[in-house]
């Protein structure tokens, strides 16, 4: 039990349409009333949020994310550069897919009693060429789509990723994909290419439902071509995960993915751009310590 030690909040003000925000005094006040000593900081942008992140790990404060999954996947790449440190997570955002995978509750005052009864659990940490992330890194339609919906407004809130999924889809055109898992080449005409440390993204969508945060694996998902009427009609099966039953869809398992496709796409993780084709994606196996209410099981 973690009652007693010092906790830093990083809050981004932005995450859930200005959600975070308005949940930090519950926050403070819920931690405090727990025994802890905290302190909060709201950030400008990533690198803040990174620079806050390291200051407090170093201090040995146990670091709390109040905010979306970008705000996890920025700061564990600070985590896992520091011994010791610890991770607590805060729903805050839209999608909270990270917090939601691993079992924390949605309600503010029940989450922050794991960060003082939870257990320390060693998750893996997906990284794009130097860039940390925790749950799905993907390109190709979804590069489109994320990019649509992070323009898309705030008041739009879960539905924002469908909104960004339709108007990619009335524009879209195949690609060719080239990769190379642990080494074995393949190549894929289609849709999208998405390696995952975890099982959901978007809010509730379950690309790799076989996925797991502590497998030292990613699961690569892979959507060939179909039709945009097939597409459409297999989109919905994606948040129960049925849709990898589809013939388009193939499910391969590895720890390092090279990708190059037949024009540029911007890699999105976490819902933010963290790189570019051709790209290197891989995990680094229990690579940062998380607070957590049970063993993770997505």
């Amino acid at each position: 039990m973690n009652t007693g030690r010092e906790v830093a909040v990083v809050c981004n003000p932005a995450a859930g349409g200005g959600r975070a925000a308005r949940l930090l005094p519950r926050v403070e006040q819920a931690l405090r009333a727990l025994g802890f000593t905290v302190g909060s900081d709201l950030t400008r942008d990533l690198e803040h949020a990174r620079e806050l992140a390291r200051r407090s790990a170093e201090a040995g404060a146990i670091t709390v994310t109040l905010g979306g999954d970008g705000l996890v996947g920025c700061i564990v790449g600070v985590l896992r550069e520091v011994p010791g440190s610890v991770l607590g997570i805060l729903p805050g955002g839209r999608g909270n897919d990270t917090a939601g995978v691993l079992g924390i509750p949605a309600q503010i005052e029940a989450a922050c009693d794991v960060i003082a009864h939870g257990v320390e659990c060693d998750l893996d940490v997906g990284d794009v060429e130097g860039r940390s992330f925790i749950g799905i890194a993907s390109l190709g339609f979804d590069s489109v789509a994320n990019r649509i919906a992070n323009d898309a407004p705030a008041r739009l809130g879960r539905l924002v990723y469908v909104y960004g999924a339709l108007r990619a889809l009335a524009t879209w055109r195949p690609a060719r994909f080239e990769l190379r898992l642990d080494g074995k080449p393949i190549a894929v005409t289609g849709y999208t290419v998405a390696a995952c440390n975890s099982s959901t993204y978007g809010g509730g969508m379950r690309l790799a439902p076989g996925a797991a945060l502590d497998d030292g694996l990613l699961d690569v998902v892979l959507i060939a071509q179909l039709s945009k009427r097939s597409f459409l009609a297999t989109m919905p099966k994606v948040f129960g995960g049925t849709h990898v039953a589809h013939p388009a869809v193939s499910v391969l398992r590895g720890r390092e993915l090279w990708v190059d496709a037949d024009r540029p796409f911007v890699v999105y993780a976490d819902g933010d751009p963290v790189g570019a084709t051709p790209v290197t994606i891989r995990v680094v196996p229990g690579a940062v310590r998380v607070l957590l209410p049970r063993i993770p099981i997505g």
